[in-house]
């Protein structure tokens, strides 16, 4: 099934999602140096990156969610597609709310509970990274419907929303 958003010619949300998941993975890496070092530089790291990937997550999610709506009801695709999308929900939710509780870039030591909020985030980030390669991989989700190993490269559709009926040419 051919995503509904592209940018020259790939999925926009496969192109985005990369950002979250490496900002957010960094972000928990840092905090665990700086809290074991008792250093500030890497926990600002680590603040910055939260916030860097809360905004890439919800920008992400947009291209999502139009993907999402284009999969037929009623197939394991759809059910995927609706677990996936809801536990990166929740997971940006946890993510946002432990930025919020650790206050400024200045004073970015996370609180016992910001730094909990985070390992659970990125275990959920881990799983529902894992049902979006489900949807790629094995469903097919977002994959051109010309695919195949000596597809030609397609810089030609620019940035669209796809609607309805294949493109001809």
């Amino acid at each position: 099934m051919e995503s509904r958003a592209k940018a020259a010619g790939h999925a926009i949300h496969q192109q985005l999602v990369v950002f979250p998941l490496g900002l957010l993975t960094a972000a928990v890496v840092f905090d665990v140096i700086g809290l074991l070092s008792n250093n500030g530089q890497f926990t600002s790291a680590g603040y910055l990156m939260i916030a860097a990937g809360v905004l890439t997550g919800l920008l992400a999610a947009v291209f999502g969610l139009i993907d999402l709506l284009a999969v037929p009801k009623g197939t394991r695709a759809k059910r995927i597609g609706w677990l996936h999308g809801s536990g990166n929900t929740v997971m940006i939710v946890l993510f946002a709310v432990s930025w919020f509780l650790r206050g400024t870039v200045e004073d970015n030591m996370p609180s016992t509970l910001a730094f909990v909020l985070e390992l659970i985030a990125v275990v959920i980030a881990f799983g529902t990274g894992w049902l979006g390669g489900e949807l790629v991989s094995r469903l097919g989700v977002g994959v051109d419907d010309g695919a195949n190993l000596n597809a030609p490269a397609n810089f030609s559709t620019g940035i669209f929303l796809k609607r309805g009926a294949r493109r001809a040419g």
